[in-house]
């Protein structure tokens, strides 16, 4: 029988504090529109966001539903799905089982193809029976989950298009012949990148809410606890993660406590033109930025246990928000100088 592969524990990650952060300022709000990390090789990208499956809350959906479907709020799209896919009629939501369980990881292979991660479309049974016949994509997957994408700038570029699309229109479109069949696709965009091999598209760049920029631990004594924590993980992972269950059930908690809270954070106007200085000093384009600088600051409050936003928020949320957003000077300048911006103000 075929085990489980234990997943090394999210809270044993030694440093990189804002990676995690920003890994969980989107949990908590997925309107911030993922996170992209950058960084060099071996400095833990793919374990953080491969660790979240365990931290992640709970969600309710139909059972053995492919497209992981809202049961308040979208079973008319289920009904329409249940009837194209598989021909069966669902009368009323009373008639449909439900199941809770976490919101999943869902990872998009480099190599992916198209098919793949749209879903595909048999034409020929179309033709033949007047039926469509769906088998759903990645996409249908990652629906109201998120969608990790590992060195996501070595993606093929109709794969970006697809993504780009689906970001930004909530929904997703299986298209073959004329013959057509959409169905919601909102997710989280995580995406994990060496920038020494290769640059990201900037339409694809400016669709990740946050940007972290990470290098290897520099500290003696937290390099040798990286060291030991994986040698014990390696050696013994369900030890590992058992001693490790606690602190990731408080995590855990600490996120349901913040999502319950976001929906009260309120801020005060004067700090919306502190947002607008920030994005206008680095000369930002758009709006994207000073809207999502906005959520990340009030989704900051609320993991803080806050109500009401306060300055800090808003200086934190500008080194998360802005370095990728300008086309001006390279990234590690740009996340230097909204540093330095911090200090001054």
């Amino acid at each position: 029988m075929k085990k489980n592969k234990l997943i090394y524990p999210f809270v044993a990650i030694v440093g990189q504090e804002n990676m995690k952060l920003a890994l969980i300022l989107n949990i908590v709000n997925p309107t911030l529109s993922g996170v992209l990390i950058r960084g060099e090789k071996g400095t833990a990208k793919s374990t953080a966001v491969r660790a979240l499956a365990d931290i992640l809350p709970k969600i309710e959906v139909f059972e053995n539903d492919p497209f992981q479907l809202a049961p308040e709020d979208e079973f008319d799209f289920y009904q329409e799905c249940m009837l194209t896919v598989y021909g069966k009629n669902v009368p009323s939501l009373e008639s449909v089982k439900m199941v809770t369980r976490k919101v999943r990881v869902v990872e998009l292979p480099v190599g992916a193809t198209e098919d793949r991660v749209v879903g595909t479309l048999d034409l020929e049974h179309a033709l033949k029976k007047g039926e469509k016949q769906i088998e759903p994509g990645i996409l249908a997957a990652a629906h109201r989950g998120i969608l990790y994408v590992d060195e996501v700038n070595l993606l093929d570029d109709h794969v970006v298009d697809v993504l780009l699309d689906s970001a930004a229109m909530g929904v997703n479109t299986i298209e073959r012949e004329g013959v057509s069949f959409s169905h919601p696709s909102r997710f989280t965009l995580v995406g994990t990148m060496n920038p020494e091999e290769g640059d990201l598209r900037p339409q694809l760049l400016d669709r990740f809410g946050l940007c972290v920029l990470i290098e290897g631990v520099r500290d003696p004594e937290d390099r040798v606890a990286i060291m030991e924590r994986r040698a014990a993980f390696d050696e013994d992972p369900a030890g590992f993660c058992k001693e490790w269950e606690m602190p990731s059930r408080e995590l855990a908690r600490k996120i349901e406590q913040a999502i319950a809270l976001y929906p009260e954070v309120t801020i005060e106007r004067e700090l919306l033109f502190e947002i607008t200085s920030f994005c206008l000093d680095v000369g930002v384009d758009g709006h994207r930025g000073d809207i999502i600088m906005l959520k990340t600051a009030k989704t900051l409050a609320a993991w803080n246990g806050r109500r009401e936003v306060v300055s800090a928020d808003i200086e934190f949320s500008a080194e998360l928000v802005l370095p990728h957003r300008v086309r001006r000077q390279p990234l590690q300048d740009i996340g230097e100088n909204v540093k330095n911006m911090r200090r001054k103000k």
